[in-house]
C-alpha cells in the first residue's frame, strides 16, 4: 500500500514547481536564454500546448473509459484547425497583428464596429469558461485528496487559488498593456509543456513496459481481454464523436487561451509554419500514452475512478515517484491553463466591460491604473472559478465539466468564420445568433449541471437527456443551429453599416480593405499629441503619438496629409491593444476627426491600396491575379516614361511620383507621395503651383534654374476624374526635360552667328584690306623721305607696326568665325615679355581709366604658342581689367608653375562680376557695357584662343570675399620645355 503524502509536502511541492516556472519566465524575460531559442517555432508550438489543461490530463483516460477511441476527437480537432492554418489561422493572424486586437472580443468589436458586440462576447466566454476554472481547481484539489487521503478538497482548493493568483499576477501583469508581447510567459507555458509531455509519456512508458513487460505482453493481454478493445471501438459507431469532433475543432479558435497564444503572443509569424504540423504531432503524443494508462489500470484495478487513472497507476503499484510524477503533470496543466486563461480573461473584461464604463483620469498614471486594474480583474476571475467550483461541491465529473465549458465556445465558431468568409454578416445577427445560441446552452447543459440535474422534460420534443453520454451532443447540435439559423436569417434581412462594411473588407480572406482619402482637422504629429492629451493625459499622449510614429518610421515633424491619415490608423491600432477596439475608435473619432460638412472631401486612398496590393501579390489567384498583373504592367509603363509624371488629388495631394520625376527634381517619391503640391521645394514649387492654377493646359520652354545651371521644361495637365468623389476632377502633370533640345538649337544659333561673322569678316578684310596697305605705304615712304629724323623716323615705325596688328586683328576675326580649321605658330613664348608688350599698348591709350598696371610675371615661364595671339589674350583681359577697376586702381598680372603647365593670372580690383552672368561671359556678342563701348566678342575670342593652344580658363569673382570685390581671371596653358634643356 503506497504511504499517503502529507498536505504539507503537496503545497511545498505546488509552490516549488510554480516558483519554478516563474523562474523559467524571469529569467527569459532578463536576456539569459538566447534570443533564437526564445523565438524559435518549436517555443511557440509547445506553448500552443497550453490547450492540454488538467482535463487533457486527467480527463481524457475517463473519456476514453466513457467514448472509447472518441477520446481522440479532443486531438484531431485541434489539429484539423491547425492543419487548415492557411485559411483560417493566418488571415486571424493577420487581422491581429495590424489592428492589434489581443482577444476574440477585440476581433468582434472591430468587425462588427459594436461595443455591444465585445462586452456579449466577454460575459458569454467568462460565464462559459467557469467551468473550465472549476475543473483545474478541482482536479488539483481532487489529486491532493487523493494522495493524503483526506477530504481537504475545499481548504486545498482555496489554497491552490491564492498561489496561482499571485503568480499570475507576477506572470503577465507586469506590463503596462495587453499589447505588450510576454516572451517570458511564452517560454515559460512552453516548458509546462514539455513538463506534461514528459509526465504523461514517463507514466504511459511505465505503463507499456512496467504494467505489461511490452508491447507483445500487451497484445497477448488484449486478445484475452477482448472486452477492453470492444469497449473503444463501440462508441465510434454510434455517439458524439462526431459532435466532439466540431466542438474541439472550434476550441482550437475561440478559447481565449489558444487565441492568446497562437495570436496576441505570436512573435514570429513564419513560427505558425511549423505549429500547423507541430502541435498536431505534439497532441498526437500526449494521445498515445492514453489508452496504455487506461489498459493498465484495468488490468490492476486501480481504485481511483477512470478520471484519475493517470495518478492512480502510480498508487496501484505503489511508487511514490510515479504517483508524484502524475500529480506535478497534473499541476503544470491546471496552472497553465488557469495563468494563460485568466490573463485573456482579464484583458476582455478591462477591454470591454470596465474601460466603456470608466476611463481612468487624465491627470493620472493611466499606464499605471490599466496594470493594476488589471490585476484586480486576474484575482476576481480566479475567485469567480473558485465559487463556481465551491457551488458545484466538487460532484461533476471533469468530462462533464469540460464538455459544458468547450459547447459553450462553440457558439462563437460562426461569428469567428463569417469575420472572414462572410462580409453580409451585420452586428445584428452576431448579437441575435450569440443570445438564441447561449440560451439554448445555457438551458441545456448550465443549468442542470448547477442544479446537478441528469434529465430535462422538453414538453413539444418529449425527455432529453442533457448530461447522458449519448444525449449531450444533442444540446450541442441545437444551440449551435439556433446561433447560425438566427445570425444568418438576421444579417440577410438588416443592413449593415459603413462603418461594418469598410471593417469587413479589412478583415475578408485575399480582399484588400480601400480606405478613403480624407483630409484631418491636426494637420501635425503635435496637434495628434495635443489633441489626445485630453482624454489620456499629456505624458501618455505624447508616448502613444511617438510609439506610432516609430511603428511607421516617421519623423516627429511629419506635415503629408497621406503620413497623417496612417499616423491615426496607427494610432487607433495601438490604443486598441492598450485599451480595446472600441475605446479607441471612439476616442480616435472624438479627438482625431476627419473634416466634415462643407470641408468634407472624400476620395479613395490609390497609393494605400497599391501598397496593399504589393503585399497580396503572392496570394491573388485566377482573375485576380490577371487582373493584378494588368495593373502592374501600366503602372511600371507610367513609372518608366521618359518622361516625369505627377499625379495630383483635387485637394492637390500628390498621388503618384515617377522615376523621371525622381530623376529630375532629385526629390524621391517616398518623401513626397501624399503631400501636398505647395509642400514641395523651390523651384519646382513655384513652377507647378503656377501651372496648376494657369487655365491653359500646355506650357512651352519654361526656364528654370537648378543649381546654378538653366533647365527648359514643357509642361502638360490633364483632368482625370477621381473614384468615390463624383464631380471631383483630380490633374495628371507631364513634365517634359527638353534641356538638350534647347541647347541644341543655341548652338545651331550661334554657329549661324559664326557664319554670319565669318562673311562679315571677308567682307571687312577686303574692304580694310586696301586703305590699311595704302596707310602702310605712306608711312613706310615717309620713313624713307625723313630718314635720320628720329622722331618721325619712330613715329612711321610706329604706324607700321598697328597697321600690322589691324591686320592681325582682321584675321583673327575670320579665325574665330572658323574655329578649329585655323592653324597658329608654335614656338617658346615668354610671359613676361607678353604682358610688357601689352601693358605698353594698353598704355598708349590716355583717355582710359588712370589705373597702376604691375607685370609680376617670371621671367623663367615659358609658354608653347603663337606669341601674337597670346598677347591678344592678354591685352583684351587687361582692357577688360581695366574698364571695371576705379580710378587709382590696380592691375596686376603673374605666373604661377602647376606641374607641366603655367598658370597665368589676371587680377584687379573693380565690382566684380555677378554670378546670375558669369556662364554667359564667353557667348558671342554678350556685353554688360554700355551700347556703343563694347562688341561682346573679346572674351569670346580670349576663349576661341586659349582653345587654340590647348589651355583652359576660369574666374573667381570676387577674388576678395572678404571685400567682396575684384576679379582673378586664371589662363592655364602648357609650359614649354626644350629638348635638349630644361632652360628655354
Amino acid at each position: 500500500m503506497l504511504t499517503s503524502f502529507s498536505l504539507s509536502q503537496l503545497l511545498a511541492i505546488s509552490t516549488l514547481y510554480l516558483l519554478a516556472l516563474f523562474g523559467v519566465a524571469w529569467i527569459s524575460e532578463r536576456g539569459w536564454i538566447p534570443r533564437r531559442i526564445m523565438r524559435h517555432p518549436l517555443t511557440y508550438t509547445l506553448s500552443l500546448g497550453v490547450y492540454a489543461s488538467a482535463w487533457a490530463f486527467y480527463g481524457t483516460v475517463g473519456m476514453a473509459y466513457q467514448y472509447g477511441y472518441g477520446f481522440l476527437a479532443s486531438y484531431l480537432g485541434v489539429s484539423g484547425a491547425f492543419l487548415l492554418a492557411p485559411v483560417l489561422l493566418y488571415p486571424i493572424l493577420r487581422i491581429t497583428h495590424t489592428y492589434q486586437l489581443s482577444s476574440l472580443a477585440d476581433l468582434f468589436a472591430f468587425r462588427f464596429r459594436s461595443t455591444a458586440a465585445g462586452t456579449l462576447t466577454t460575459v458569454f466566454m467568462l460565464l462559459g469558461l467557469l467551468p473550465l476554472l472549476a475543473l483545474q481547481i478541482q482536479s488539483v484539489a481532487d489529486s491532493i485528496s487523493i494522495l493524503t487521503h483526506e477530504p481537504l478538497q475545499e481548504r486545498v482548493a482555496l489554497a491552490f487559488c491564492g498561489l496561482i493568483t499571485l503568480f499570475t499576477m507576477l506572470f503577465g501583469a507586469r506590463h503596462v498593456a495587453t499589447r505588450e508581447k510576454h516572451e517570458g510567459l511564452v517560454f515559460a507555458i512552453a516548458f509546462e509543456s514539455v513538463v506534461k509531455l514528459v509526465a504523461l509519456g514517463g507514466i504511459g512508458l511505465y505503463a507499456l513496459y512496467g504494467v505489461f513487460d511490452g508491447p507483445q505482453d500487451l497484445q497477448q493481454w488484449l486478445l484475452q481481454n477482448q472486452s477492453a478493445l470492444t469497449a473503444l471501438h463501440t462508441p465510434l459507431q454510434e455517439g458524439p464523436w462526431r459532435t466532439l469532433l466540431l466542438v474541439f475543432f472550434a476550441s482550437a479558435i475561440v478559447m481565449p487561451h489558444m487565441y492568446h497564444m497562437a495570436f496576441t503572443e505570436n512573435l514570429n509569424p513564419r513560427a505558425m509554419v511549423t505549429a500547423s504540423w507541430g502541435l498536431p504531432l505534439l497532441l498526437l503524443l500526449f494521445s498515445l500514452a492514453v489508452p496504455l494508462i487506461l489498459w493498465s489500470c484495468l488490468k490492476l484495478g486501480a481504485t481511483t475512478s477512470p478520471e484519475y487513472f493517470t495518478l492512480g497507476l502510480g498508487i496501484a503499484v505503489e511508487s511514490e515517484t510515479l504517483a508524484l510524477l502524475a500529480y506535478v503533470g497534473g499541476l503544470s496543466a491546471a496552472s497553465g491553463l488557469i495563468i494563460v486563461l485568466t490573463l485573456a480573461l482579464s484583458g476582455m473584461v478591462l477591454n470591454h466591460i470596465v474601460l466603456p464604463l470608466y476611463q481612468p483620469p487624465a491627470e493620472g498614471n493611466i499606464y499605471r491604473w490599466l496594470k493594476w486594474t488589471r490585476r484586480g480583474l486576474i484575482c476576481a476571475i480566479i475567485l469567480a472559478g473558485y465559487g463556481f467550483y465551491r457551488l458545484l461541491k466538487a460532484e461533476q465529473d471533469l468530462s462533464n465539466l469540460g464538455i459544458v465549458a468547450f459547447v459553450a465556445t462553440l457558439q462563437f465558431l460562426p461569428a469567428t468564420l463569417s469575420v472572414l468568409y462572410w462580409p453580409n454578416a451585420n452586428r445584428r445577427g452576431f448579437i441575435a445568433g450569440l443570445l438564441a445560441g447561449m440560451l439554448v446552452w445555457a438551458v441545456s447543459l448550465l443549468l442542470p449541471l448547477l442544479g446537478n440535474v441528469q434529465t430535462l422534460y422538453v414538453p413539444v420534443f418529449s425527455t432529453v437527456y442533457v448530461l447522458d453520454d449519448t444525449s449531450w451532443h444533442l444540446a450541442a447540435i441545437a444551440s449551435l443551429a439556433a446561433n447560425v439559423l438566427i445570425f444568418t436569417l438576421v444579417s440577410l434581412f438588416t443592413e449593415a453599416s459603413a462603418d461594418e462594411v469598410s471593417a469587413a473588407e479589412a478583415c475578408a480572406v485575399d480582399n484588400v480593405r480601400r480606405p478613403q482619402r480624407r483630409e484631418l482637422l491636426a494637420v501635425s504629429p503635435q496637434e495628434f499629441a495635443a489633441q489626445l492629451a485630453k482624454p489620456l493625459g499629456a505624458m501618455t499622449a505624447q508616448k502613444e503619438v511617438e510609439r506610432a510614429l516609430r511603428d511607421l518610421h516617421l519623423p516627429f515633424d511629419e506635415r503629408r496629409p497621406y503620413a497623417l491619415r496612417r499616423l491615426r490608423d496607427r494610432l487607433e491600432a495601438n490604443l486598441s491593444g492598450l485599451m480595446g477596439p472600441s475605446v479607441a475608435q471612439d476616442l480616435v473619432e472624438n479627438f482625431l476627426p476627419y473634416k466634415s460638412g462643407s470641408q468634407a472631401y472624400v476620395s479613395e486612398d490609390i497609393h494605400f491600396i497599391e501598397t496593399r496590393l504589393e503585399d497580396y501579390h503572392s496570394r491573388l489567384t485566377g482573375l485576380a491575379a490577371e487582373l493584378d498583373t494588368l495593373r502592374r504592367y501600366h503602372r511600371q509603363t507610367l513609372q518608366e516614361l521618359p518622361m516625369g509624371v505627377c499625379s495630383l488629388a483635387t485637394d492637390q495631394e500628390i498621388v503618384m511620383w515617377n522615376h523621371a520625376m525622381e530623376d529630375l527634381t532629385e526629390i524621391p517619391a517616398q518623401q513626397v507621395i501624399g503631400s501636398r503640391l505647395d509642400a514641395l521645394p523651390s523651384p519646382w514649387r513655384e513652377l507647378l503651383v503656377c501651372f496648376v492654377d494657369l487655365n491653359i493646359e500646355h506650357l512651352h520652354k519654361q526656364r528654370l534654374n537648378l543649381d546654378g545651371q538653366a533647365r527648359w521644361l514643357n509642361l502638360h495637365k490633364a483632368a482625370i476624374e477621381e473614384p468615390l468623389a463624383p464631380g471631383s476632377n483630380g490633374l495628371v502633370l507631364l513634365i517634359e526635360d527638353v534641356t538638350e533640345t534647347q541647347l541644341l538649337e543655341d548652338k545651331l544659333v550661334h554657329s549661324e552667328r559664326l557664319a554670319s561673322i565669318g562673311r562679315l569678316a571677308a567682307g571687312v578684310a577686303h574692304e580694310i584690306g586696301n586703305p590699311i596697305t595704302g596707310i602702310a605705304c605712306l608711312a613706310q615712304n615717309l620713313k624713307e623721305e625723313r630718314e635720320g629724323d628720329g622722331e618721325i623716323e619712330e613715329a612711321s615705325l610706329q604706324i607700321l607696326e598697328q597697321t600690322k596688328r589691324v591686320s592681325r586683328i582682321v584675321q583673327s576675326l575670320m579665325s574665330f568665325a572658323h574655329a578649329g580649321t585655323r592653324t597658329h605658330n608654335s614656338e617658346p613664348v615668354c610671359l613676361a615679355e607678353v604682358a610688357r608688350e601689352a601693358i605698353g599698348l594698353l598704355s598708349l591709350n590716355k583717355r582710359s581709366h588712370d589705373v597702376q598696371f604691375f607685370n609680376l610675371c617670371h621671367p623663367d615661364h615659358w609658354v608653347s604658342g603663337d606669341p601674337q595671339r597670346l598677347a591678344q589674350v592678354l591685352i583684351n583681359l587687361l582692357s577688360n581689367a581695366r574698364d571695371a577697376s576705379p580710378d587709382g586702381g590696380t592691375i596686376r598680372v603673374s605666373s604661377e608653375q602647376q606641374g607641366d603647365s603655367i598658370e597665368l593670372i589676371v587680377e584687379d580690383e573693380g565690382s566684380g562680376i555677378p554670378r546670375a552672368i558669369m556662364d554667359r561671359l564667353f557667348e558671342p556678342f554678350f556685353t554688360t557695357k554700355d551700347p556703343g563701348k563694347g562688341t561682346g566678342l573679346g572674351l569670346a575670342l580670349v576663349y576661341s584662343i586659349v582653345e587654340e593652344h590647348y589651355g583652359q580658363i576660369s574666374i573667381d569673382s570676387p577674388a576678395f570675399p572678404d571685400r567682396q570685390c575684384g576679379t582673378r581671371i586664371r589662363v592655364t596653358l602648357p609650359r614649354h620645355v626644350e629638348a635638349t634643356s630644361d632652360e628655354p
